[in-house]
């Protein structure tokens, strides 16, 4: 993570280094994303021949101790897509370009650590709101106010856990970060699992995955 301003072994670049950090396949990250273990929760939640190997852990959004407040802590889903000319990432209700939200976690992370909240069930919540934009779907910062609103009864949750755990989510999961203000930095990594068909939460033959039947249950509630 040189390229992205951190040194390893210099805590004065960890007290001053905030923000996404870079995408990264290189090095000792890339052991973490081909075990046998998660191909087969891939199949589980999304459906075999449903979704595409990874080969990079995608963007590492890293938090450090900081006083200052963030100014990034909104309710919101991910995007999965970028169309053309547009300044945000987009999805839709198939949730385009993303059959999972995944978190890897690099660092111990408890509750001081500034773990990612998680509005648990609010992806039940979520289909009605992309639903009228159609295909062409909407930016995550026009959904945000729209999915913070539907899903403000969940109870809340936090991605707490030790190296090496991963949770696997779905796409349409409402979550946040939030300040950070413990002591000791905080590394995740937040890649996308992409599909490689779309994801039909229409399916009328019985062949619906777990994350296409939260989409028609949630449209049908």
């Amino acid at each position: 993570m040189a390229g992205d301003g951190v040194r390893p072994g210099r805590p004065r670049h960890l007290a001053r280094a905030r923000g996404p950090g870079g995408r990264h396949g290189a090095g000792p990250v890339r052991g973490g994303r081909q075990l046998p273990g998660l191909h087969r929760a891939f199949d589980l939640l999304v459906g075999e021949g449903r979704w595409e190997p990874r080969y990079s852990l995608g963007t590492f959004p890293l938090r450090f101790p900081h006083p200052e407040e963030p100014g990034d802590t909104g309710w919101h889903i991910e995007g999965g897509y970028l169309p053309e000319g547009a300044a945000h990432y987009h999805t839709n209700l198939r949730s385009r370009g993303r059959a999972l939200l995944m978190l890897f976690l690099f660092s111990e992370v408890t509750e001081a650590d500034a773990p990612t909240r998680i509005r648990v069930g609010s992806h039940l919540d979520v289909p009605p709101v992309p639903a009228p934009y159609g295909e062409a779907g909407a930016s995550f910062l026009q959904l945000g106010p729209q999915v913070d609103a539907a899903s403000a009864h969940r109870p809340l949750a936090y991605a707490t856990g030790r190296p090496g755990d991963v949770y696997l989510c779905h796409p349409f999961l409402v979550h946040a970060v939030q300040p950070h203000h413990g002591t000791r930095p905080r590394f995740i990594a937040q890649p996308p699992l992409h599909p490689a068909v779309p994801l039909r939460p229409e399916r009328a033959d019985g062949g619906r995955s777990p994350v296409e039947e939260a989409i028609r249950r949630g449209l049908d509630a």
